[in-house]
C-alpha cells in the first residue's frame, strides 16, 4: 500500500470514528512511550509445539511467509522515510530544527482518557463472539492484495458477503468434522456447556492424529491450525459460562498452536480482562493490533476497535495500581541524561505521594494506542516514568538495566536449597510485587529486550517456585502463558541465533514440565536463576570488600593523623 492511499485510510477512520481515541481528562495519572520500526523477523530454524500428547512441528514455511511481510512492510516504511527526507530538505534548515526543539523542549504529559464499558463490550460482540455462522476454520489461507500468503493461515471472516473459494481446503477428517458440527450446532442454542464438552471431544479426536482426512500427507502447519481453532472454540463457550479460569489455558494453547492470528490473543485479552488482570489484558490486544497489521489486515475499523480495546485495559490497569503511578512523555529526539532529570522533575511535581523511588525505563520502546501507527515511520515515540510509594517495590527495576541475568529473590546463599518458608516468601514476591509491574511495563512495550525485559523467564521462575508449593493448576496457568509468549517473540522482534536456541531450549523444557517429563538436566530457566544468584552473590561480595577496604584505610589515615598531632604536642 503506498503513502497516498494509507493517507486517505486513515482520514476515512478519523472522519467515521473521530472521538473514540482522542484522550479525555478525567484524572491525575499521566502516561509515556519509545516505539520502533517494525523489525525483521530471521529466524532459520524449526519450533517445535505440542497439540495435547501429540508434538506438531510448526515449520520454516511460516516463518519465511512472516519474514517476507515484514520484508515487503520494512521496504513500504523506507520510501515513506525517504519522502519525508526528501520533503524536509526542501524546507529552510530553521524551521526544521526549530520544530524538532520545540517538541524535545516541552515536556507534554498525555492525560488518562476514560472509556465506558459498554464500548468494551462492543469489541468483544464483534471481534471476540463472531456469529458462528459466519465463521471458517483457522487454516482457511487468505491472500493480501499484494499477492503475498501471509503467515496467520487464515483467519476467521467476519463479513460472510467476502467469503473466499474453499476448494482448495485440506478435507476434514469425517468424524472430527461431524464433532464439530453438532458442537457448533449446541453453541448457536447457547448449550454452551454441552458444546464446551463436545468441542473437548474434538480436540481429543485432534491429539490422536484425527485432524485431516489424509493425515499421513497433512502438513504440521494444518494440523495446528485445525487445534489452534479448537482451542479458540472452547474458550468463547467458557467465556460465555462466566468460567474465564477454564478459558485461560486453552487461551494460552491457541496463540502456541497459532501465533500469528490477532484474534487468538485478542481473546486471550478478554480472559484476562474478565480475571482482572487489566495489564495482560492490555499487552495481548496490543499485540492483536500488531498481528492484525503484520498479516496484511486492511480493515482500518478492526484496527480501531482493537486500540480502543487496549486502550481501554491500560486506562483500568493504571486507575487500579496502587503501589505506583505511571507518567507516558512524548519525545521527538535522542534521550539525554538532562532531560530524563526534567523528566523527574515533573513526575516529582505531579505525584508527590510517588516519590520514594523513580524508574525511567529506558529498556525498550513504548507506545500508546492512541498514536501508534504500524505502518508508518518513525512512530510517535514515549518515555515511561514509574513512580513508588515503597522504595522496596520497585528497587528491583535497577537489575533490569544493570545485569544481563537478574534475579528478583532474596536469596542470599546461592549454593544452598530454598527452605519452605523462603520459597513461600520468594513466590509472594514474585506474583504480588514483581510480574505486576513487569506485566504493566510490557503493557505498552511490543519489543523489549528478550533477555531482560520479556517477562517470560520471571514467568517460569515463578513456576518452578509453585510447583515447589504443589500448586499445580496455578504453576499449568504459568507455564502455558509462557509458552504463548515465547511462540509469539519472533514475530515481534529480529532475535539472534543464540536467542533463538534459548528460546527452542524454553519452549521444550515448558513442554516437558506440563507433560510431567523428567530428565537430569535442570530446567533452563532455573539454570539461569542460579546463575543469577551467584552473581547477585559476587556483587554483595565486592561491595562488602570495597566498603571493609573504605574503612580499614579511613582508620589508618585516621591513626596516622592521631599520630602526627601527638607529635607535634610532644
Amino acid at each position: 500500500m503506498d503513502s497516498g492511499s494509507r493517507r486517505n485510510l486513515e482520514n476515512t477512520v478519523n472522519r467515521d470514528c473521530p472521538d473514540q481515541l482522542v484522550p479525555k481528562i478525567n484524572t491525575n495519572k499521566k502516561m509515556s512511550t519509545l516505539a520502533s520500526q517494525p523489525r525483521i523477523l530471521e529466524t532459520s530454524q524449526e519450533v517445535k509445539k505440542s497439540c495435547g500428547d501429540k508434538q506438531v512441528e510448526i515449520t520454516v514455511e511460516r516463518i519465511k511467509m512472516t519474514k517476507s511481510i515484514k520484508e515487503k512492510h520494512s521496504n513500504d516504511l523506507e520510501k515513506v522515510a525517504f519522502k519525508r527526507k526528501a520533503e524536509n530538505e526542501e524546507k529552510p534548515a530553521g524551521k526544521k530544527e526549530g520544530k524538532i526543539t520545540e517538541l524535545d523542549s516541552t515536556l507534554i504529559t498525555m492525560p488518562l482518557p476514560h472509556i465506558p464499558l459498554k464500548n468494551i463490550m462492543d469489541v468483544e460482540a464483534k471481534l471476540v463472539y463472531v456469529d458462528e455462522e459466519a465463521v471458517s476454520y483457522e487454516f482457511v489461507e487468505s491472500f493480501v492484495s499484494t499477492g503475498i500468503r501471509p503467515s496467520c493461515q487464515a483467519a476467521e471472516i467476519v463479513d460472510p458477503l467476502h467469503v473466499p473459494n474453499f476448494s482448495f481446503l485440506p478435507q476434514i477428517d469425517k468424524w472430527l468434522q461431524l464433532a464439530l458440527k453438532d458442537a457448533s450446532s449446541c453453541y448457536r442454542q447457547k448449550k454452551y456447556a454441552v458444546a464446551a464438552g463436545q468441542f473437548r471431544t474434538a480436540l481429543e479426536l485432534c491429539s490422536k492424529g484425527a485432524a485431516l482426512g489424509k493425515p499421513f500427507e497433512a502438513s504440521a502447519e494444518d494440523i495446528a491450525s485445525v487445534a489452534s481453532f479448537i482451542e479458540t472454540k472452547l474458550v468463547t463457550c467458557y467465556l460465555r459460562m462466566r468460567k474465564p479460569d477454564l478459558a485461560l489455558n486453552h487461551a494460552h494453547r491457541s496463540i502456541v498452536l497459532n501465533p500469528a492470528y490477532f484474534r487468538n490473543h485478542l481473546r486471550q485479552a478478554t480472559v484476562f480482562r474478565c480475571l482482572e488482570r487489566y495489564s495482560e489484558a492490555a499487552r495481548s490486544a496490543m499485540i492483536a493490533d500488531y498481528m492484525f497489521w503484520l498479516c496484511g489486515g486492511s480493515e482500518q475499523y478492526i484496527s480501531k476497535l482493537i486500540k480502543l480495546y487496549w486502550q481501554a485495559m491500560i486506562e483500568e490497569a493504571i486507575t487500579r495500581a496502587e503501589s505506583f503511578s505511571v507518567m507516558y512523555t512524548p519525545f521527538a529526539t535522542k534521550i539525554r541524561a538532562d532531560k530524563i532529570e526534567k523528566v523527574r522533575e515533573v513526575f516529582t511535581k505531579t505525584h508527590p505521594a510517588y516519590v520514594e523511588y523513580i524508574y525511567t525505563d529506558l529498556q525498550g520502546v513504548h507506545m500508546l494506542p492512541q498514536t501508534v501507527d504500524w505502518s508508518s515511520f518513525p512512530p510517535q515515540q514515549y518515555l515511561l516514568t514509574l513512580g513508588f510509594k515503597n522504595k522496596e517495590d520497585g528497587k528491583f527495576l535497577e537489575k533490569l538495566s544493570s545485569r544481563k541475568l537478574p534475579t528478583f529473590t532474596e536469596h542470599k546463599t546461592p549454593f544452598s536449597l530454598l527452605t519452605k518458608e523462603d520459597t513461600v516468601r520468594h513466590m509472594e514476591t514474585m506474583g504480588k510485587r514483581i510480574l505486576p509491574i513487569l506485566d504493566f511495563i510490557r503493557s505498552t512495550q511490543l519489543n523489549g529486550s528478550f533477555h531482560r525485559c520479556s517477562g517470560v523467564m520471571e514467568k517460569l521462575q515463578y513456576a518452578s517456585l509453585l510447583s515447589r508449593l504443589q500448586r499445580v493448576k496455578e504453576q499449568s496457568q504459568v507455564i502455558n502463558q509462557a509458552m504463548a509468549e515465547l511462540a509469539t517473540i519472533p514475530y515481534l522482534q529480529d532475535i539472534s541465533q543464540e536467542e533463538t536456541e534459548l528460546l527452542q531450549s524454553l519452549m521444550a523444557d515448558a513442554m516437558d514440565t506440563l507433560e510431567g517429563r523428567r530428565n537430569d538436566k535442570e530446567r533452563v530457566w532455573n539454570t539461569i536463576q542460579k546463575v543469577g544468584r551467584i552473581e547477585d552473590f559476587l556483587y554483595q561480595l565486592e561491595d562488602n570488600f570495597l566498603k571493609t577496604k573504605k574503612l580499614r584505610t579511613a582508620r589508618r589515615q585516621k591513626t596516622k593523623l592521631k599520630r602526627l598531632q601527638t607529635v607535634q604536642q610532644s
